[in-house]
């Protein structure tokens, strides 16, 4: 398995191998085992399944606070997508930087997006799926959102603000600015 680390502590890209031949391929894209070892800690408990249907569709920024925190192992299995880390962990020395990953099918990359971390992408390609493993169950009143565009954070994002596919909950988030008063975590 092929594991970057980043500059901020926690994040992690790998790539697990694939075995290929004029079939086709096969790569195993989870063990838990292998995780741990490399400082990928469930338990999951829920994964999530996306398809954005447009080039340019940003989902994000999301996370959610404790008690239900969530930890996230992302992959693109259809397509491709630009995916984004931002740590918000209280007193971290790296608050507010970002990391940002390419996955793909192609690829098959997988980025850990730790607790602690806003989540969001944009999609490279139509009809791009996205799944997820989570560490927590998804909770209403512990999902917190911040604006994708956010000056503050100023995230290389790979769409113009004119030609961004946003949902309504999205494009309502509010700014950076706020986390302190939200993300004790």
């Amino acid at each position: 398995m092929d594991i970057q680390t980043f500059n901020i502590a926690g994040m992690i890209l790998l790539t697990p191998p694939r075995f290929g031949d004029e079939r086709g391929y096969f790569s195993e894209t989870f063990n838990a085992a292998r995780m741990k070892e490399i400082g990928i800690s469930g338990p999951f408990v829920q994964d999530n399944h996306s398809l954005s249907c447009q080039r340019g569709v940003v989902r994000g920024l999301h996370c959610q606070l404790a008690p239900h925190a969530q930890g996230k192992l992302v992959r693109c299995t259809r397509g491709s997508i630009w995916d984004v880390g931002v740590d918000i962990r209280a007193g971290s020395p790296t608050f507010g930087q970002w990391v940002g990953a390419t996955l793909s099918a192609e690829n098959g990359s997988q980025l850990w997006i730790p607790t602690g971390f806003l989540h969001g992408f944009c999609t490279l390609s139509e009809n791009a799926e996205v799944q997820y493993k989570c560490t927590d169950f998804w909770d209403r009143n512990c999902e917190r959102s911040v604006r994708w565009d956010d000056p503050l954070l100023a995230i290389d994002w790979p769409v113009s603000e004119k030609d961004v596919i946003l949902s309504e909950k999205d494009a309502a988030a509010l700014p950076f600015s706020n986390v302190d008063d939200w993300f004790h975590i």
